[in-house]
């Protein structure tokens, strides 16, 4: 008798294991979507943009913004303002090589700075450089009404996840026969940061000795949070419109290095600091 309960106890699990087999999965199934049809549920996904963009240390930015530079045939501030056409053109958009430097059409994302914000934090950029000694005190701020803003990315073509927003503020054009004493010419910030890569500015200052490189560059990396630079001994002056001039070269964990120039044009007055191009 104990052994027919046993053999029907076994017949018993055997038929539940069956069951469970063929309608466990239906019914699980329909569980799941019964806690979910007919209900909003949200759910935090990156947008395109942020997963396009990874994050960059300082250098790797410097070094992508300086290779996107490179590529590119632009002017170099009024340096060389005695022979430059004034009327002139350049068309910042041609290509060339496996960086890209091109205006960015679809705007700032809610992490970047804003059309609105670019000129008080480039302000405060500016006065950041003023009192670390970067740049002279005398330097004026930058107004909406007298320069122009324009948000490019600079892209490794094929990294192209790697890239960095950039917002160039140039004095417009329009100024062009206004007083550029003590004047912003031109500057690189990025778009994140507002972190200044690059800049020129008329000074009162009228001579190289007057100007203690070594000095600008070491409180400019500090700024950017770069590590410290090596002196670049060139062996090409021909790379620079001025014989006034120091080049440094910063090299990141990866082996990539990116040349920083700190120079001045005499006879404009124009203090420089640029990544090498």
């Amino acid at each position: 008798m104990k052994r027919i309960a046993i053999n029907i106890l076994l017949l018993l699990a055997v038929c539940l294991i069956v069951v469970c087999a063929i309608w466990g999965p239906e019914y699980l199934a329909r569980y799941k979507d019964n806690g979910l049809l007919d209900k909003i549920n949200t759910q935090v996904v990156e947008t395109e943009g942020e997963g396009y963009r990874y994050q960059l240390s300082s250098s790797e930015k410097l070094y992508i913004l300086s290779e996107c530079l490179n590529a590119q045939a632009l002017p170099e501030s009024e340096q060389s303002a005695l022979t430059r056409d004034e009327g002139a053109e350049t068309d910042y958009t041609e290509l060339e090589g496996t960086y890209a430097f091109v205006v960015n059409h679809k705007g700032p994302t809610d992490k970047e700075i804003t059309d609105e914000e670019v000129f008080e934090i480039c302000n405060s950029q500016l006065l950041q450089l003023k009192e670390l000694g970067v740049i002279p005190e005398a330097v004026k701020e930058t107004l909406n009404s007298s320069y122009d803003a324009v948000l490019y990315s600079a892209i490794d073509v094929l990294e192209p996840r790697n890239n960095v927003a950039v917002w160039k503020v140039s004095l417009s054009n329009s100024q062009k026969n206004a007083n550029k004493s003590n004047r912003l010419i031109d500057a690189y910030m990025d778009g994140d940061t507002g972190k200044i890569y690059e800049f020129y500015v008329r000074t009162q200052i009228t001579s190289w000795e007057e100007i203690n490189p070594d000095e600008i560059i070491e409180k400019w990396a500090g700024y950017m949070g770069l590590g410290q630079p090596s002196v670049y001994e060139t062996d090409n002056p021909l790379t620079e419109t001025t014989p006034y001039y120091k080049k440094y070269v910063f090299e990141s964990t990866g082996g990539e290095r990116t040349i920083v120039t700190v120079g001045f044009y005499e006879g404009i007055n124009e203090l420089f600091l640029k990544i090498s191009r």
